[in-house]
């Protein structure tokens, strides 16, 4: 073959090598799906079946979402229940976003207590249900606080100050806005037996989503007879609201529904807990579905 020839066969060879990869099937990055959700559950002190409920919680967002969730439980059932992991000073660095299910209400350590919000303020996310938003508190904490108070740290961080509840009563649940991600498309609902959180304040940084009503009776006076004829009164608290905490502006959600495991175990409530996971985190679409990835497709 004259060399004349020889050389544009080559060129072209040479072109086709180089040039072979286009043709060759491609992984589509889009469908590439991201590591799981790393989720640290917090569970364990006063007044609730945590042993119950935070198997319930795992199993609920696991099927909903691609997570894994850890536990971080202590079968301690005071009010001064305390986590090994929060004693380290890194204890979040392995988390996307911790899901708070404490009841601490008399764990008073404020070194223990900063440890646990450095960790919010320096950006990591945070879900904060039922009982976690009467822990960590001390002072006169029953009157409204001023931000950067020393005892307004934790109420900062959940963005609404609460310090008690009413009866054990089923509670009429409102969605307030309809449009946000997190509760977008859901319905009100009643639930059964619950307890109603009061709103010492709620802070301008908290973004309220739900409302939840009871119908309270007048406290029958000790020694004296229920009167039949006594009228019911209205009750009505938010119970249900994001946050941003901190310099770094972290985000947050709250609800203080969750004291039974009928409540827990409840699919719209695990539907509820489960986008507050996912948006805190930026991995909720407007619709409030999950982002590419994070959904169970």
């Amino acid at each position: 073959m004259k060399l004349l020839t020889l050389i544009p066969l080559l060129a072209l060879g040479a072109w086709l090598v180089a040039h072979a990869a286009d043709d060759a099937p491609k992984t589509d990055d889009a469908d590439a799906k991201p590591k799981p959700l790393r989720v640290l559950l917090v569970a364990g002190g006063c007044c609730h079946d945590y042993a119950v409920q935070k198997d319930l919680l795992k199993a609920g967002i696991e099927a909903r979402i691609r997570a894994e969730v850890d536990i971080e439980y202590t079968e301690d059932k005071s009010t001064k229940a305390v986590f090994p992991l929060y004693e380290k000073a890194d204890w979040a660095k392995d988390y996307d976003v911790i899901l708070h299910d404490e009841c601490s209400a008399n764990v008073t350590d404020k070194a223990y207590v900063k440890r646990i919000l450095d960790a919010h303020r320096d950006g990591v996310p945070a879900v904060n249900v039922h009982c976690a938003m009467h822990s960590y508190r001390w002072g006169d904490f029953r009157k409204p606080v001023k931000v950067g108070d020393d005892n307004a740290g934790w109420f900062e961080m959940i963005g609404v100050q609460s310090t008690g509840h009413g009866p054990k009563l089923p509670l009429e649940i409102k969605f307030t806005d309809k449009e946000h991600p997190i509760t977008v498309g859901m319905s009100d609902w009643t639930t059964g037996k619950e307890e109603l959180y009061n709103n010492v304040q709620v802070f301008e940084s908290a973004h309220p989503l739900a409302s939840g009503t009871q119908w309270v009776k007048p406290r029958q006076r000790r020694g004296q007879p229920a009167d039949p004829e006594a009228k019911a009164k209205e009750v009505s608290a938010v119970v249900a609201w994001t946050n941003e905490y901190g310099p770094k502006k972290t985000k947050t959600f709250s609800t203080t529904i969750g004291h039974y495991n009928e409540t827990v175990a409840d699919d719209r409530y695990l539907e509820l807990v489960t986008r507050g996971l996912l948006w805190v985190t930026g991995h909720l679409g407007e619709d409030g579905k999950a982002t590419h990835g994070y959904g169970q497709e």
